[in-house]
């Protein structure tokens, strides 16, 4: 119903061609030139040779000596057994490791080791055990880095899949919490999870993404960027279309609002879907603060949109073709200022924003305290320099500064890029035509948001859709305690 059979399968091998068989020389071809690969012989009873193999750093050595070396070197246990009833033994709890499989095949045999498992082989019987002795060599649950929130819980997601999965089940510790895995990437055989809230969740939405992620064939997946736009609905668009969190309880609220999420090994961020763009107007610290406060900043951050947005564009198109419109005291004002520049004020707004673009690239990409003395540097004393020399006027710097800063006030950084990107389209329109080319573009931007369809949920809701609820239901929280569904 769920396609969680479906999330679960493996790939045959490309070609239709035959598999190799299972021995201790396939294992050998298959990872030779590998130098983390480690194997040995083992001789258990009389006849009964087997083949222990692993990836070194991905297994913990103690455990293996301790719980599967040394029963095996046991010959109390298995001494008198022949190469079936070993294998009986190991199967019936011979060794204590947590969990043991039997593989029959070497493509699953080679993906478990891969993933950090260790691996008994006997070539006799054509077949193998692996077990689970995973090492403890990953990152410990932190702080979070991005999402900063006062009153909420401070862990944050790890690169390791099962540490993921286990701290979203502390937030929602119920049988109920659906989990189906599934490996992408040919190379890479990078494991994908699946969860959902059943009861929750809308059974199609899931079925829906199990059937888009069994249509994804990459070579490898190792970064989120393949993976989004392989979900999305528009991969061309610019405004995200799948939600980003490092919090395992802002996960788990979108998985008790019935969104379907997704968990990455190797990667300390989860995706969530469906989503409209008013989530991406949202915190992580909204859910422990005041209705009335909150809805008073939702508002502040959707004005922040309109001036990162509107401000350069509405200030070019004002200057450049309708003068009439701005007072006379502070066009008097800006003429006296703009007198003695050589450029024109389209000129100077798309320069400045070049310059900010820069800026902003280079305290990003330079180490914290480079980073931080670039920042000051060009934001104070080229920016003084220049209005002193007379290259742009103030006016051209406030109004590049306050979008600036409205910009960085979005929640998503993947918002904030798709901002930028209209504030640059608006402002060519606004010098190009005036306040009929923001007009039209604003249109454009307005047509393309409702076109965007994410898994059967409106992009703009609830500003459209059967919900509804206008710009209220957008910018005010209503009474926790008159929700009785979910708190």
């Amino acid at each position: 119903m769920y396609g969680s059979e479906d999330m679960k399968k493996i790939p045959s091998p490309p070609g239709g061609e035959a598999a190799p068989p299972l021995c201790a020389a396939s294992l050998e071809t298959a990872f030779r030139r590998c130098a983390d690969f480690q194997a040995r012989r083992l001789s258990v009873g009389a006849e009964t040779e087997l083949f222990i193999c692993w990836i070194d750093g991905l297994i913990s050595s103690f455990e293996t000596a301790e719980e599967l070396l040394r029963p095996l070197c046991d010959p109390r246990r298995l001494g008198g057994a022949d190469a079936e009833g070993v294998f009986a033994a190991l199967l019936d709890g011979a060794v204590s490791a947590p969990s043991l499989d039997e593989r029959k095949t070497l493509n699953e045999l080679c993906e478990d080791l891969t993933h950090g498992r260790c691996a008994l082989v006997c070539d006799a019987l054509g077949r193998a055990i692996s077990f689970d002795l995973r090492g403890a060599s990953a990152r410990a649950v932190g702080e979070p880095t991005l999402e900063k929130s006062l009153k909420g819980s401070r862990d944050s997601f790890v690169e390791t899949l099962r540490a993921n999965t286990a701290l979203v089940r502390r937030h929602l510790a119920t049988p109920q919490l659906k989990l189906a895995e599934r490996t992408l990437g040919r190379r890479s055989h990078t494991r994908v999870a699946l969860l959902f809230l059943e009861g929750a969740a809308k059974p199609e939405t899931v079925s829906a993404l199990a059937r888009r992620l069994e249509s994804i064939d990459p070579d490898a997946l190792v970064s989120l960027g393949a993976l989004e736009e392989a979900l999305s609905e528009k991969p061309l668009s610019p405004f995200p279309q799948l939600l980003h969190t490092e919090k395992p309880d802002r996960l788990a609220r979108w998985l008790l609002d019935g969104r379907v999420a997704l968990l990455v090994d190797g990667l300390p961020i989860a995706l969530a879907l469906p989503v409209s763009f008013a989530e991406f107007m949202k915190v992580t610290g909204d859910g422990s603060m005041n209705g009335l406060v909150v809805s008073l900043l939702t508002a502040l951050r959707y004005l922040a949109l309109v001036l990162g947005m509107y401000l350069p564009a509405l200030y070019a198109a004002v200057a450049s073709f309708h003068p009439e419109m701005i007072p006379t005291r502070l066009l008097l004002s800006i003429i006296e200022a703009k007198k003695d520049v050589p450029f024109s004020t389209a000129a100077e707004l798309v320069g400045m924003l070049v310059a900010f673009a820069l800026l902003q690239e280079a305290g990003l990409r330079l180490p914290n305290p480079v980073g931080d003395t670039v920042s000051i540097i060009g934001a104070l004393i080229v920016g003084q320099a220049a209005v002193e020399a007379r290259l742009v006027s103030p006016i051209a710097i406030i109004v590049v500064a306050v979008s600036g800063i409205a910009c960085y006030t979005m929640p998503s950084q993947d918002m904030g890029s798709a901002v930028r990107l209209c504030r640059i389209l608006l402002l060519l329109a606004g010098i190009a035509a005036g306040l009929y080319g923001v007009a039209l573009v604003s249109c454009l931007i307005a047509a393309h948001l409702s076109s965007i369809d994410s898994f059967g949920q409106n992009y703009t809701a609830p500003l459209s859709g059967r919900a509804g609820g206008g710009v209220l239901k957008l910018l005010f929280l209503p009474p926790r305690p008159g929700d009785r569904r979910r708190i």
